[in-house]
């Protein structure tokens, strides 16, 4: 299965694929990670990655495995080293996950308008 954002803001849920995963599973699957990725916080806007539109791709495999494909709100982000993690602790805590991969990505880079209304109205932009 695989979850894309575009640069549309379309919901990252509408781009399910093919999976051997019971559909009712899969659904629960995606909304606990997309739920565990509003956990994670960039520490210098105060809004989750996944309002901030730094989520650019979300794949539900059908071992369960989790691929995310992110970026930074900058490359020099102080938190480069770090964010990784945050984001495997908080999906790898998901029920019937059964790892996570993230990979960071600059490309295509980060800008305000990827961010969601509420993202924007958390951080007064709006």
């Amino acid at each position: 299965m695989s979850l894309d954002e575009s640069e549309q803001k379309i919901d990252v849920r509408e781009g399910i694929v093919h999976s051997s995963i019971p559909a009712d599973e899969l659904a629960r699957l995606s909304d606990d990670v997309i739920a565990a990725l509003k956990t994670v916080y960039d520490p210098e806007i105060p809004a989750d990655i996944f309002e901030l539109g730094l989520v650019y791709k979300i794949d539900i495999e059908d071992d369960r495995m989790v691929k995310i494909m992110m970026t930074l709100t900058a490359p020099g982000c102080p938190v480069a080293g770090e964010m990784p993690g945050w984001v495997e602790n908080a999906v790898g805590a998901v029920e019937g996950v059964s790892g996570v991969e993230v990979e960071m990505t600059f490309d295509p880079p980060w800008t305000p308008d990827r961010m969601s209304e509420e993202a924007q109205v958390a951080v007064g932009w709006y």
